[in-house]
């Protein structure tokens, strides 16, 4: 998946949503349950299903693969969770991607270890992704959000969202995401969220919507 720089991403603190309180986490808050809550929330994911098809597979890896996720929204933007970590998300600052050679270099030994043979899809999902950013990036990208299965339907999903457009709208920004699967595209619309393009990942991939939150 694409990396950014920080340069102007908010400090850590807490962020109180409405009935749920969600906070700016460090790298050493909890950072294996939240790949863990992560694995769990993307398990049936339509692009991660593409990538890995074989669900036992996906059950095996994707906590590796959301360790380094976790890391890498560390290093350049901002992990947020609930006190329990049953609800996470990771973000990126505006800006184009960016990241040290030593970094990216073992990052992508990291991922073809996890991924093996499916790195290359997972590639095509990332550079789809990436082609259908706008230009310029001006927007806090949120990269994943999750809720584990045993906490869905008690509104952790959209006080995590929500935590983070506020966080955004701070400082005059609005969020940037993209999904793939088709019944987050009417959660987003109520959060305030617009589609800004349909798109496919070449090579027979998954449908994916691209959507903006304004400032």
């Amino acid at each position: 998946m694409p990396l950014c720089f920080p340069p102007n991403f908010p400090a850590m603190g807490a962020v109180v949503s409405t009935q749920h309180s969600i906070d700016i986490v460090g790298p050493r808050d909890q950072p294996e349950r939240i790949a863990q809550t992560l694995a769990a929330a993307f398990q049936d994911d339509p692009a991660l299903s593409w990538i890995i098809p074989d669900a036992d597979r996906r059950r095996k890896v994707l906590p590796r693969f959301f360790a380094i996720m976790v890391q890498q929204s560390h290093r350049h933007g901002a992990v947020l969770a609930s006190a329990e970590t049953e609800a996470a998300s990771l973000w990126y600052p505006p800006g184009e991607v960016s990241d040290g050679a030593l970094a990216s270099a073992w990052d992508s030994v990291r991922l073809l270890t996890v991924f093996g043979g499916s790195l290359s899809r997972g590639i095509t999902v990332a550079e789809a992704m990436y082609a259908h950013h706008p230009r310029p990036q001006i927007y806090d990208y949120l990269r994943y959000v999750g809720v584990t299965p045993d906490a869905q339907g008690k509104g952790w999903g959209g006080a995590m969202v929500r935590a983070g457009i506020a966080r955004a709208a701070e400082q005059g920004r609005g969020v940037l995401l993209e999904t793939a699967t088709p019944s987050n595209v009417a959660i987003y619309t109520r959060l305030g969220f617009d589609i800004t393009e349909e798109w496919e990942v070449p090579g027979g991939g998954p449908h994916f919507w691209t959507m903006i939150h304004p400032a």
